[in-house]
């Protein structure tokens, strides 16, 4: 027989409803009850989540290590739970273990040596500014008619005129002004000034001038002028000298012949004043029945030289 209150015998028989009692409120369901017949007064409860593993420290290293020892890498990888943990860093003096570290003050000495080092490439190569070295052009200034800035004096001192065009297209200029270079170009034609119409002799003159205002031309002048001595042929090849009284640098390439023969003549001037480079290049024929024969290479360097040094004063405004 149970007592009014108290929880049902689970071992004992089946009791009957007991009528509500006056004055007595019905018991109510327990919303918490795990029973099948039960449901939950809460018709969007959140489902009971599942118990997480738990988490076990790795054991400890060996005895005076300082640290914690790394354990395999489980089944699956990673760090986590399911796989090894990442290995602590060796303590010392001031540490976890009582100690401090002398190891990030060396990590921090050698991050300060490599910025330090770091920073002086930088400053060395321009990292910081343009690294744009000012061009050496002195008062050297852009022609847009190098032709009417030329000294041809000295050519109409060795016996030349120019020939006579119906075209009226000589002589001929071009040039182009660009930030990076100045580039201008001058060339004539010339004939022997006591020339006849049944002489066939002629001359011409290519000049060409640039003003570098990026790259140094210094390095490669040189090469420029001596790549030459490599150029032979079974009749020809060139002699290469340098040459003084015009601009910083100068060389003179002069084409000679292997036989006696002198029919023509091939002579390159190159001179460098600063960041300025100059070329000029005659080029003469004469027929074996002209009275006027080509001149000899020293006598074409020389009347090269004085037309060079009148033309780069005139440049120089």
């Amino acid at each position: 027989m149970s007592i009014p209150g108290e929880s049902p015998n689970p071992y004992g028989p089946p009791q009957q409803p007991q009528p509500p009692q006056p004055g007595v409120p019905a018991p109510q369901p327990n919303p918490y009850s795990q029973g099948p017949q039960q449901q939950s007064p809460y018709p969007y409860a959140q489902p009971t989540m599942p118990a997480m593993p738990a988490v076990t420290a790795p054991p400890p290293g060996p005895a005076g290590s300082g640290g914690w020892s790394t354990p395999e890498t489980a089944a699956g990888g990673g760090y986590g739970p399911m796989g090894a943990q990442p290995p602590m860093p060796p303590a010392g003096p001031g540490g976890p273990n009582g100690g401090g570290g002398k190891g990030w003050l060396w990590a921090l000495g050698g991050a300060v040596v490599a910025s330090a080092v770091w920073a002086g490439v930088v400053f060395s190569t321009g990292g910081f500014g343009n690294g744009e070295k000012e061009a050496e052009l002195g008062t050297y200034q852009y022609a847009s008619d190098l032709c009417a800035s030329s000294d041809f004096t000295p050519i109409e001192n060795a016996s030349f005129k120019e020939k006579d065009s119906t075209s009226g297209s000589n002589p001929q200029h071009s040039s182009s002004k660009d930030p990076a270079m100045d580039s201008m170009t001058c060339n004539v034609d010339y004939e022997p000034s006591t020339s006849s119409s049944g002489d066939y002799s002629s001359a011409w003159l290519y000049t060409t001038a640039y003003l570098h205002r990026k790259t140094d031309p210094t390095p490669e002048f040189k090469a420029t002028y001596m790549s030459y001595k490599n150029q032979k042929t079974s009749s020809t090849h060139y002699k290469v000298t340098k040459v003084s009284g015009v601009g910083d640098e100068a060389y003179v390439v002069a084409q000679e012949y292997e036989s006696s023969s002198n029919s023509s003549a091939y002579v390159i001037l190159g001179v460098r004043d600063g960041w300025m480079t100059y070329q000029t290049t005659w080029s003469q024929y004469a027929s074996s029945s002209s009275d006027n024969p080509v001149k000899s290479n020293s006598e074409i360097t020389e009347m090269l030289k004085e037309s060079a040094k009148g033309t780069l004063e005139k440049l120089q405004k």
